[in-house]
């Protein structure tokens, strides 16, 4: 039984490029789509388009979580492994109706090193799809670069070290502190999260030598140059409570220099940017919370010097500075599954204490 990407029950969450109904594409970590379903099988269709890393799109089905490799370029398709009806796993702590039925969950697990388009889906010949669980009442919205896109989380021996080498097998948005933040304050959530990415073009690593900041990709759809043109995205479609602003610490590449020069002409600049972004931000979230972040990725000082600076002069209640216990000196690598679970709690506990109307 053949089930079209637009199909009512599917349940889809993320900025994805709708342009072309028949072929969705999934851009951005944490996209994701989620299915109910009765039978034995599912098959998903899917078409992907690499620049650069081994690409995995990331399942949950059941509850139990596996990753799938994508083909670089061209279509495929995934079958998705389920637990046998009937078993012990399968049917512990389920109600008889709900014995036989399936839960999926669909996500990008890295950012644009690759996008994804999902073709449809195939259950049994006589499966029947389900309402999908009812879709979060809360929503986040999170700007950031491979922290918050939970890049080579996955490489816990390597937790409070420098990152192993590897090619994009350990990264995993799933145990982003990003995506667990959400599921703490059982939100959904959009990651507009890029590795390598600074605040400011012309710094950062990402599209080196012609760096694209947050600045340029914030309000996109497509922003991958290796992959055409950028698209805009259509900020009516999704309205977050809160945004979590974690942009800023890559610009210290390939000068760090808020740490050498934090009243100089570039710094200074910096922080005019940093104004400017939040100012975008407040124009199209008129009424959202908005938290400023660095993570506990080893950066100066400084950076979170003038991230405080700037938000006291925005002069607005509702944006905030927030510094975590072991802010800017937790790791000289990307944050692994425990530290962004030590992130997240803290965050999620601090965004509970804040007055906002969910």
């Amino acid at each position: 039984m053949w089930i079209r990407p637009g199909h009512e029950r599917l349940q889809y969450t993320g900025r994805i490029d709708w342009s072309d109904c028949s072929a969705p594409v999934f851009v951005f970590p944490c996209t994701s789509v989620r299915i109910r379903f009765t039978g034995h099988l599912l098959k998903v269709h899917v078409r992907n388009k690499r620049v650069y890393w081994e690409n995995y799109v990331g399942c949950i089905a059941d509850g139990i979580q596996t990753k799938m490799r994508l083909p670089d370029v061209g279509e495929a398709v995934l079958e998705i492994p389920l637990i046998p009806a009937g078993s012990e796993t399968a049917d512990a702590d389920r109600s008889e109706s709900q014995r036989g039925v399936h839960e999926v969950l669909l996500f990008k697990r890295q950012d644009c090193c690759h996008e994804m388009a999902v073709l449809g889906f195939e259950i049994e010949d006589g499966a029947r799809i389900l309402e999908p669980p009812k879709r979060p009442g809360r929503r986040i919205e999170v700007y950031g670069d491979s922290v918050s896109a939970g890049e080579v989380s996955e490489a816990v021996e390597y937790t409070g070290r420098a990152d192993p080498e590897h090619n994009g097998e350990y990264s995993n948005s799933w145990y982003s502190y990003a995506w667990m933040t959400a599921r703490k304050l059982g939100a959904e959530i959009h990651d507009i999260a890029q590795g390598g990415i600074a605040l400011l073009d012309g710094t950062g690593w990402f599209n080196q030598p012609q760096a694209l900041g947050m600045e340029s990709v914030w309000d996109k759809v497509h922003y991958q140059p290796a992959l055409g043109g950028m698209t805009e995205w259509d900020f009516r479609n999704y309205t977050p409570h809160i945004v979590i602003v974690a942009a800023g610490q890559n610009d210290a590449h390939p000068q760090d220099y808020m740490r050498e020069e934090y009243n100089g002409p570039r710094a200074e600049a910096w922080r005019e940017g940093y104004g400017k972004f939040l100012r975008k931000i407040r124009r199209q979230y008129p009424y959202a919370w908005i938290v400023c972040i660095t993570t506990l990725l080893e950066h100066a000082k400084q950076c979170d010097d003038s991230i405080e600076e700037v938000c006291q002069d925005m002069g607005d209640k509702k944006i905030r500075h927030f510094l975590f216990r072991r802010n800017g000196c937790g790791t000289p690598g990307h944050l692994r599954i425990p530290e962004a679970e030590e992130m997240a709690k803290e965050l999620s506990a601090y965004i509970e204490g804040l007055d906002i109307e969910w």
